[in-house]
This record gives structure tokens, sequence and C-alpha cells, in this order.
């Protein structure tokens, strides 16, 4: 008979299960991912703050994405690469510490999906409607798509979490890397069928764009956006406006894409617990892919912003001495 522990504050994760041949490599692997990941993301982020040439909505709302990057990767990598150099009896958290990284973990996935639809949007008034561009988005309207961004998000996740808190705990192994919400809810010898109802429609709808919320219009928002932006495209004669729109297209949906994907495929793991090792590398890859590529698809593509790099970093002229 299982011996259960009735709401302890003490909780142990699972951790990841490597051999002791690979876990420096793999160590490695995630600490120079998180090097690169801080240093670019705030860097740029940064440099659009020092730069006044740069305070455009465009390089405002990327802001979001950059920020979500620091804060998401930052809660989740350095406690991860901490336990993987501890022994698994030891690696121990409290509840109220896992409940945080749970909220701020699904905070980082739901705010990456919204920041990009605003920035979407930012895109199609700029390539549809150039003219009246800076009338649109000027500084009243860039903070409510900022709110509106991130308010989404910690309504949703909030509302998630909140009926996990509720739940009494009868377990204390959390059987990931670090804690989410499936995690949590895990822990208790309750009925979940209310979560686990929630969090199938939150997924749906935040990933698939199903009906009756208000993330499926700003789903749809990325959808119909890139659509006319095409047609737009493929029927206007300037070849320089063509060329400068299906490039952001491009970038924005390669970016896009990513998060979908990898989203989904940390999803449907969920659903198979004999694959629990690759559901747990998906998770952190989850965080490192688009907290590495934002930078770089967003933003050494761009030629303002690497325009202010090389004048920031570009050296003074020696004055020859005498």
């Amino acid at each position: 008979m299982e011996n259960y522990t009735y709401n302890s504050f003490t909780l142990q994760l699972q951790g990841l299960n490597i051999s002791k041949e690979s876990i420096y490599p793999v160590y490695l692997f995630f600490f120079f991912s998180y090097l690169f990941i801080m240093v670019t993301n705030v860097g740029i982020t940064a440099l659009i703050f020092i730069d006044k040439n740069l305070y455009h909505p465009m390089y405002l709302l990327f802001c979001n994405l950059l920020i979500n990057n620091i804060l998401g990767n930052s809660i989740k990598l350095p406690r991860l690469l901490l336990d993987m150099l501890r022994p698994p009896s030891e690696r121990l958290i409290s509840y109220y510490e896992c409940v945080v990284q749970a909220f701020t973990t699904h905070m980082y996935a739901t705010a990456s999906h919204t920041v990009l639809m605003i920035m979407a949007f930012d895109r199609y008034v700029a390539i549809c409607n150039p003219l009246r561009y800076s009338t649109i988005m000027n500084d009243k309207m860039v903070m409510k798509l900022t709110v509106s961004a991130w308010g989404v998000a910690f309504v949703l996740v909030g509302i998630l979490l909140g009926l996990t808190i509720r739940l009494n705990r009868c377990r204390t192994m959390i059987m990931n890397s670090h804690c989410d919400n499936p995690g949590l809810f895990k822990l208790s010898c309750e009925n979940v069928f209310i979560n686990n109802v929630y969090g199938l429609t939150f997924t749906v709808v935040l990933l698939t764009s199903s009906i009756g919320s208000m993330v499926l219009t700003y789903t749809k928002i990325i959808v119909l956006t890139y659509t006319k932006i095409t047609v737009i495209c493929l029927t206007s004669k300037n070849k320089s406006l063509n060329s400068k729109a299906l490039k952001t297209c491009s970038t924005h949906l390669v970016v896009y894409l990513i998060m979908l994907l990898s989203g989904f495929i940390v999803i449907i793991l969920h659903r198979f617990p004999q694959y629990s090792d690759y559901r747990k590398l998906s998770a952190i890859l989850f965080h490192i892919v688009p907290g590495s590529l934002n930078p770089i698809i967003y933003g050494v593509q761009s030629a303002e912003i690497c325009k202010s790099m090389s004048k920031l970093f570009r050296l003074k002229p020696v004055m020859p001495s005498f």
C-alpha cells in the first residue's frame, strides 16, 4: 500500500535521467545555452533602451519577448543546473517555491504566444496601413498591447494554478525536472477532473485557436494578418515592399511555428508516461531554443539594431602622440 504524506511543504524533484558519462556534456550545453540567452537578450534589451533611435513600436514590443526570455529561463535553468549536480535524494524544493516556478513556467509559455501576437499586429499595421502607422501605433497603443499581452497571460495562468493549489496533496514527488501545473496537481489524490478540463481547454484555446476565448481572437490575428500581408505582397508592384514584408512574415512565422511545435511535443508526451525522459528534455528545449533564436531572428536580422550595435562597439580613433 502506498505511504501517503498529506500536504507536505517539502517536495522532491525527479530530475533528469542522465548517465554519468553524459552528465557533464549535457551540463555544459545547458550552462552555455543559458549564458548565451542572457547575454543576447539582456544585451539587445539594453541596446534598445539606450539608443533613442530604436524607440519605435516594433522594438518596444520586441522588448517584451526578450524580457520574457530572460525571466522564463532565469527561473528554470539555474535551478536545473544545480539539481544536475545533486544526488536524487537532495533535489528538494519547498511547495511555495514550486508553485512560483510553475507559475513562471506557464507565464513564459503563454506570454511567448501573446507577445508574438501583438508583434504580428504591429507588422500588420506597418505593412498594410503604412500611412496610418504612426497614428495607430502611438505610445498609448503600444502600452495597451503590452498590458493586454501580459494581462491575458497572467489571468489564464492564474486560474490554471489557482485550481491546482486548492487541492490537498498526498504525494511529494514531482515527476519532472522542474515544477509545472501537471506535476503539481498529480500530487493530489483528489478528483482533478476540473483541472484536466481547464488545462486542456486552456491549451487548445492557446495553441489551436478554439472558439470562445480572447486568446482565440489574438491567434486569429496572426493567421489573418499574414494571409493579408502575403496577398498584398503578391499583388503589389513595389519590390522593396515585397521583400521587406516577406522577410518580416518569414521571421515571425518561423518563431511562431517553433513555439507551436515545441508546445505540442511537450503536451503530447505528457500523455505517454513511458516517454517521460523525452518530455523533460522537450520542456527544457522549449525554453532554450526560442530564447536563443529570438534575439538572432528578430535582432540580428534588423538593420537598425545592427547599425546601433556597430555604433556602440565602434572604437574611437586614436589620436597620434607626439
